[in-house]
């Protein structure tokens, strides 16, 4: 066996062996949980001050007067919804910019839900009692609330709600919201008792059952997400529910001293809901689970404040609710001070390649509109930059070529000497500077970008729904022609990803990548070794059913940089002074073998 072929099939064993280790790691979604309506209540519906330590949390009966409530109206260009009077809760929010689905009648995105509906999930702001005023005169999740100014809430109309608790006290919560996805909550006291108070400022969020369509892709964080002082952290859900709170026992939830920069929040696959302390003061993280209630609950607790009689005071937090949209994360950390808000999106292990991947991505498609164009630039990029690495492998690979005839004298004159044999081909090799292991660098480059590359198109928005041309409307789902419709002449439906039968149901994307892996192969003849010759010829089309459920814009990636390798090969190795014989290599493919070397 010559060593480039050795090269090439240790290549080609190890791209195996990753795409292997992929699908191991990268299981099929699970079932997604629902909730049971008949326990709704008992699920969604946890009540009091449980931002301080102090607090009791008990459950209340609240679920008519939620659906009751009267309503504060939300709308701007990007988002629609409610806040409820009742406990002044953001809990009604739809993303008005994306769809279910690419169907025309699909449902807008909905990512905030009240109480009452299964999936509940909000978020809510108040003041914990510290001091010199009882846990019942301060506002709580179940507090009716009265409009005292606006009646809907825009960019250009903020909306107040007042409450006074009869003690003296009066509380308000000013509601703005930008063009965007941010709320700003102003939270106000003032004391007109005669006697001082001591009170403690809290946001929360609040979130019954694991989201329906939960993923479970270990390459996908879903679940608690927060930055303390610059260090990130992301728990998952199984993970959470090992600080339960069930038993009224606080000591078991997960707390973080924040010293000045911070947030916590909840992140689904595209979307993501987080509450925003002001940057530049302290505050507790605490993540908890109540598992009575199958209930997640994130917090920001700010110091206490102290009031004098005849003052006040206020404090401002935000709350993102929207989708993970990279240039309107940037723009929030960038100008707004949001502290490393730019990771909140999943870049993943090799993120010191995926920032810079999906930067390039976007500015392509910034200026050729199209991300499906723009994938095929980035790999022109990405292969231009790897091109003096490439060049050396490939003329490498074409000096022993030139050097198969002095190979074969030197096996005839050596017989079954392995030693020298071994000897020999080291001796021919120094003397000719020849490097037979270069041929595999091209393979462990392309891996980790590889890696990165698929990381970028199913964690990002931006490819979510993402078109390219003809029947590739989405570049982050599967091609979804098939050779079982004959690629959409027939209107009907085809084996989901995940089924047994998808290997009958290849689309065009998936097959011109079996034909790009087996047209590269054709650089050089078969191998004579058996064992060799299988691998070879079975590779291609093993590649491309396992790739076959990918994403669409994965497997455009694959077939550009295919098919820019096989033009790269050919045109070093013709400079080299070897004409690689293409055209007979597939003809030698389908020669009949003689008789005598059949027997």
């Amino acid at each position: 066996m010559d060593d480039q072929n050795k090269n090439l099939i240790f290549a080609t064993a190890l791209s195996f062996v990753v795409i292997l280790v992929w699908f191991w790691l990268f299981p099929p979604e699970d079932t997604a949980n629902t909730v049971d309506p008949a326990v709704a209540t008992e699920q969604t519906i946890v009540d009091a001050t449980p931002a301080v330590e102090t607090a009791a949390t008990t459950a209340t009966d609240g679920e008519a007067t939620v659906s009751e409530a009267p309503r504060v109206q939300i709308e701007t260009d990007n988002l629609a919804g409610s806040i409820s009077l009742l406990g002044g809760r953001i809990d009604d929010i739809y993303l008005s910019k994306y769809t279910l689905t690419l169907d025309e009648d699909s449902e807008t995105v909905r990512l905030l839900r009240p109480v009452g509906e299964n999936d509940a999930y909000y978020a809510a702001f108040g003041w914990a009692a510290a001091e010199g005023i009882a846990g019942d005169a301060v506002p709580g999740p179940d507090t009716l609330w009265s409009i005292e100014a606006g009646d809907k809430l825009t960019p250009s109309t903020p909306v107040t709600l007042v409450w006074e608790n009869g003690a003296g006290q009066t509380f308000r919560q000013t509601y703005s919201v930008d063009e965007n996805f941010m709320f700003t909550i102003s939270q106000s006291v003032e004391n007109a008792s005669g006697a001082q108070i001591a009170l403690r400022p809290y946001g929360l969020l609040r979130r019954v059952t694991e989201p329906d369509g939960l993923k479970n892709f270990f390459v996908l964080h879903e679940g608690l997400v927060r930055m303390s002082d610059g260090v990130l952290e992301q728990t998952k859900y199984k993970n959470i529910r090992k600080y339960d709170l069930s038993e009224l026992d606080q000591t078991q939830a997960e707390r973080i001293e924040v010293a000045e920069k911070g947030w916590i929040g909840y992140t689904d696959h595209y979307w993501m809901t987080t509450i925003i302390p002001a940057q530049d003061t302290p505050f507790r993280s605490v993540s908890k689970y109540f598992e009575s209630r199958d209930l997640y609950q994130a917090e920001a607790v700010q110091p206490v404040h102290t009031i004098s009689a005849g003052s006040s005071t206020s404090v401002d937090t935000r709350l993102f609710v929207g989708a993970k949209e990279w240039e309107t994360i940037r723009e929030y950390q960038n100008n707004d001070d949001v502290d490393g808000f730019i990771d909140s999106i999943d870049w993943g292990w090799f993120f010191f390649l995926t920032k810079p991947i999906f930067w390039l991505l976007h500015t392509l498609n910034a200026g050729i509109g199209n991300m499906g164009w723009s994938i095929v630039a980035l790999t022109i990029i990405l292969k231009a930059l790897v091109l003096p690495l490439a060049y050396k492998s490939y003329v490498s690979m074409a000096r022993m070529k030139e050097l198969q005839p002095e190979m074969e004298k030197l096996k005839e004159r050596v017989g079954d000497d392995r030693a020298a044999l071994q000897q020999g081909m080291m001796k021919l090799y120094k003397d000719n500077k020849v490097n037979p292991a270069s041929g595999c660098l091209p393979i462990l480059i392309q891996i980790p970008i590889f890696f990165s590359l698929y990381k970028v198109i199913f964690v990002t928005i931006e490819l979510r729904h993402a078109e390219w041309l003809g029947w590739i409307r989405d570049l982050s789902a599967p091609d979804p022609s098939s050779i079982l419709n004959l690629f959409g002449l027939f209107n009907w439906a085809t084996p989901e990803p995940g089924s047994i039968f998808f290997i009958f149901s290849l689309g065009i994307l998936p097959i011109l990548l079996g034909i790009s892996m087996w047209l590269q192969q054709k650089l050089n003849p078969a191998p004579t070794d058996p064992a060799q010759k299988m691998i070879f010829a079975w590779m291609p089309w093993v590649f491309m059913f396992m790739l076959g459920s990918f994403a669409s814009g994965l497997v455009l990636y694959w077939i550009t940089n295919n098919t820019i390798t096989f033009l790269q090969q050919y045109t070093i190795m013709r400079s080299h002074g070897h004409k690689p014989d293409v055209f007979g290599n597939i003809l030698a493919t389908f020669r009949r073998k003689p008789a005598e070397a059949k027997k």
